[in-house]
């Protein structure tokens, strides 16, 4: 079953990230995974949620998605997003 990792991005260092933002996509498409949302602006319907960066991206499974998380190809990546800005970030099955 496909699965989405959805991320709330609070960027604290715009240079450190914009490295970050070159190396991720090669290491996502490794996995078969994909951008469905990428820091597009965003709109709150409900409540007091507004991210100031939001991703989306979809893998074909929550296994998938956790090997490439936990991956020597994103480890450099992920790095360098946890340097350069504050993160949640969660993977769940999509339907």
């Amino acid at each position: 079953m496909p699965a989405l990792v959805i991320v709330e991005i609070e960027i604290h260092n715009n240079e450190i990230y914009e490295e970050y933002k070159k190396l991720t996509p090669a290491s996502i498409q490794s996995f078969g995974g994909r951008f469905v949302v990428r820091g597009a602006e965003t709109f709150s319907f409900e409540g007091d949620w507004n991210p100031q960066r939001l991703v989306v991206l979809e893998f074909p499974s929550v296994e998938v998605a956790k090997s490439w998380w936990s991956s020597e190809g994103y480890a450099h990546a992920k790095s360098l997003r946890q340097q350069s800005a504050n993160t949640r970030m969660l993977v769940v099955e999509s339907v």
